[in-house]
């Protein structure tokens, strides 16, 4: 069974940790206005062996595990700065869902390409860096998967809407 996502709980932890990231995938588009629900949060960290290591403290603190299939509550890994930074894309569970983190998501050059067109949101009360919907759009194009095609129509027509007022 997977736990129930709680975005701003997440959210909190990696903030205490001054974790410094942005948002992307489904749940940022969602901050966006998309209606398309979304099972998980995707975050894009800065690289820097600092903000790595604040990430690794903040994974400990939640209990993060290696989310594997048919493998009920994660696997637990042990990790730091230098192991995050070695896998381009974490599969994780954590008690406020499922969090995957990308280093360089698809059609991206990674976090500074991400966060020059970022804006701040206020996401339940937590204040974080939400991609721009151009920038998710652009990226669900590059990955291609049939999930992403099916909700590329609708991001389309958000991002539009926001041009013709």
């Amino acid at each position: 069974m997977r736990p129930e996502l709680d975005g701003p709980a997440l959210f909190s932890v990696l903030r205490q940790h001054q974790v410094d990231f942005v948002l992307i995938g489904g749940f940022a588009a969602v901050a966006h206005g998309s209606p398309v629900p979304t099972e998980d949060i995707d975050i894009t960290p800065e690289q820097s062996h600092e903000n790595l290591v604040r990430l690794s403290a903040a994974l400990r603190e939640m209990g993060a595990r290696v989310r594997g299939e048919g493998v009920e509550g994660g696997l637990p890994f042990s990790h730091d700065a230098a192991s995050l930074a070695a896998v381009g894309v974490w599969n994780l569970v954590t008690p406020f869902g499922e969090l995957d983190i990308c280093l360089v998501p698809a059609g991206t050059t990674g976090f500074v390409d991400l966060d020059h067109d970022a804006e701040v949101m206020d996401v339940g009360g937590v204040h974080i860096r939400v991609a721009s919907l151009a920038d998710i759009i652009r990226s669900k194009q590059a990955a291609n998967r049939p999930k992403d095609q099916r909700v590329l129509p609708v991001l389309r027509e958000i991002l539009a809407s926001r041009y013709h007022r």
